[in-house]
């Protein structure tokens, strides 16, 4: 799981790759959030298919979001 430790010990570089990583997964997770519940965005496409694009978004953010917590430290 996520060690606060860890994320000290790491270089500037891997920090900021780290934050760059969530940073994209909250895009992700808003994005899916505003085509699901969003009235106004892309009302062009038919509601079944805005909301499974908004839940594979989702989908998509929580694989990332474990990923990027489930990182092994690399060893230099």
């Amino acid at each position: 799981m996520f060690n606060f430790e860890t994320f000290k010990q790491k270089s500037p570089q891997q920090r900021f790759l780290f934050i760059l990583g969530l940073v994209m997964f909250l895009f992700y997770l808003i994005l899916g959030g505003m085509l699901i519940f969003g009235t106004q965005l892309l009302n062009q496409i038919q509601p079944l298919y805005r909301m499974l694009l908004g839940g594979l978004l989702i989908i998509y953010a929580l694989i990332r979001f474990t990923r990027l917590i489930n990182q092994k430290p690399e060893e230099d």
